[in-house]
């Protein structure tokens, strides 16, 4: 049976979508337009892990969202700076990023900064001339997007505690 608060979070939900996915697509398309889709995508990607069933819980799981982001990001731009893709490389990154946020005491956000790991270096395979360093800023500024908006909507429009 549908409830009134279950209407209620699945269009919150729906236009956090909408929002996220327009602010990356649109700040992508400035920088590269190959990739706004891509970016609209990883920005709504992004929102969906930070939102969680309470405002709290939303809170705070933003800080390590962006952290985790930013770890994948930075160490898939400094192997691509180095190396070309390779499916082996991949892999060690991932296990190193893995490995880095266990160290920083963020186990839990391993899995996103791999998936953000897998998803620059495999845009770099789509795009072969794209600048490393860039596709990492983009990727990582379309994260900050999802989540700062998803911030503001449970700010704006709270859910239960």
């Amino acid at each position: 049976m549908l409830t009134r608060d279950a209407l209620r979070i699945a269009l919150q939900i729906a236009l956090v979508c909408l929002a996220a996915y327009l602010g990356g697509f649109y700040f992508t398309h400035m920088f590269h337009g190959a990739t706004a889709a891509i970016g609209g995508l990883w920005a709504l990607i992004s929102g969906m892990v930070v939102l969680q069933a309470t405002r709290r819980d939303t809170l705070a799981s933003a800080w390590p969202q962006v952290l985790g982001t930013f770890i994948g990001a930075v160490i898939s731009a400094v192997y691509l700076s180095l190396l070309p893709f390779n499916p082996f490389g991949m892999a060690a990154v991932i296990g190193v990023v893995m490995l880095l946020c266990h160290v920083l005491s963020i186990p839990d956000q391993a899995r996103l900064a791999s998936s953000t790991v897998a998803m620059i270096m495999v845009l770099s395979t789509l795009h072969p001339g794209f600048n490393p360093a860039l596709n990492a800023a983009l990727r990582f500024m379309e994260a900050c997007i999802g989540t700062t908006l998803v911030l503001v909507a449970v700010l704006l429009w709270p859910r239960p505690d």
